[in-house]
């Protein structure tokens, strides 16, 4: 015996039974505008009692849609989940091929939460801690490949691209001077504006030149400069190879036999190491001077005397060292917005969390390597 149900005149439904198999007739089109319709149609035929088998026969069916063809398998699923065998027989080929590309196991296992998890405290500490380390592993792995092409650029300086290594200097030195020589000249008028607040007590305004000189050489000059170049530069480093790395630009120059280190790191970290230790004598300068700002209009000290006792408070080993740190800093601040960078695989988002990862690392490892350096140069002095 055949039931016949009839919707909107889209689809039919009917059914015979043979023992324990329900044979279900599918007919028509089958698509999201009826889809709640159909599925309730088939869904009261799976509660018929005595069940084992079911056949849905879609001989007849000349239309199906990605969502009807889900809801299809998902009410095999469902009869399934009753013990009962289900099956699709005489599709047609383009329905076959439909419900071909459709993966069930992805069916059975949603790629979204069901619920909220909470990780405890332990599994956190852990995961940020493995973390850390591959980390730390790809910095040391990208370190020696830097190296290596370094290395390699010493030997055959030819193979440096000079074109690249000017950009790069006139985006990070000559583009950075009005900034540098702006904030520069700010810090060393409020040191010595300070300054002069506290040591006049003293009777010691003698004493201001020095200080603000020997501050902005020795300490200042450097790491504010190395700040600022890592904010203006270090980020568009790893902005510039992060996009390159997302668009697959650097797996190109890969397959074209290019070393991405070499093509696209190297002339960058040629350029900060040139241009960072100039910067830094630049704001040492402008440092210097808006001391000399304060003292000669503000407090009545003329600019010979000024001249003077700086001079005399800044010796070449200070000036040296000042040039040591603006030099390894800038090789920190390149390499990590290059090696930041080359990690961004997956979109925008990766791009701008590498990016904002490279300052972050940068100024860190800038404040760490001044911690050493006073320590050190202490002693050698």
């Amino acid at each position: 015996m055949k039931n016949v149900q009839d919707r909107q005149d889209c689809y039919q439904i009917s059914h015979t039974r043979e023992d324990s198999k329900l044979i279900i007739y599918l007919s028509g089109e089958f698509a999201l505008g009826n889809l709640n319709a159909f599925s309730a149609d088939i869904q009261d035929l799976l509660q018929t009692n005595g069940i084992r088998a079911i056949d849905f026969d879609l001989s007849e069916v000349s239309y199906v849609d990605s969502a009807a063809a889900l809801a299809i398998l998902n009410l095999q699923k469902t009869a399934a989940s009753g013990d009962i065998l289900s099956r699709l027989v005489n599709p047609r080929e383009e329905i076959e091929r439909l419900f071909g590309v459709i993966d069930q196991d992805a069916l059975s296992h949603p790629p979204l939460k069901t619920k909220e998890t909470r990780e405890n405290l332990v599994f956190q500490v852990g995961e940020n801690s493995l973390a850390i380390v591959r980390d730390l592993v790809g910095f040391i792995t990208f370190f020696g490949e830097l190296m290596a092409a370094i290395t390699y650029a010493v030997l055959h300086p030819r193979s440096v691209r000079a074109k690249d290594v000017l950009f790069y200097m006139k985006r990070a030195g000559v583009d950075g001077l009005p900034i540098v020589g702006l904030i520069s000249t700010l810090i060393g008028l409020i040191i010595a504006f300070m300054s002069f607040l506290q040591l006049r007590l003293i009777g010691a305004n003698i004493y201001v030149p020095a200080l603000v000189s020997f501050a902005m050489v020795k300490e200042l000059g450097p790491i504010m400069t190395a700040i600022l170049v890592a904010g203006r530069s270090g980020s568009a480093f790893a902005a510039e190879i992060g996009t390159m790395a997302v668009n697959e630009e650097v797996d190109a120059l890969q397959t074209m036999g290019f070393d991405p280190v070499s093509f696209l790191a190297v002339p960058k970290i040629t350029a900060l190491v040139i241009v960072v230790p100039v910067l830094t004598l630049y704001a040492d300068l402008f440092g210097i001077l808006g001391g000399l700002l304060v003292g000669s209009i503000g407090f009545d000290m003329s600019f010979q005397t000024y001249i003077i006792q700086s001079l005399k408070a800044v010796e070449v080993f200070d000036l040296a060292t000042s040039l040591i740190k603006a030099g390894v800093f800038a090789v920190l601040i390149a390499g990590i917005g290059c090696q930041k960078g080359f990690q961004a695989r997956w979109g925008a988002q990766d791009v701008g969390k590498y990016t904002t990862s490279a300052v972050v690392s940068a100024i860190f490892l800038i404040v760490v390597a001044d911690s050493f350096f006073a320590v050190i140069f202490y002693y050698l002095r």
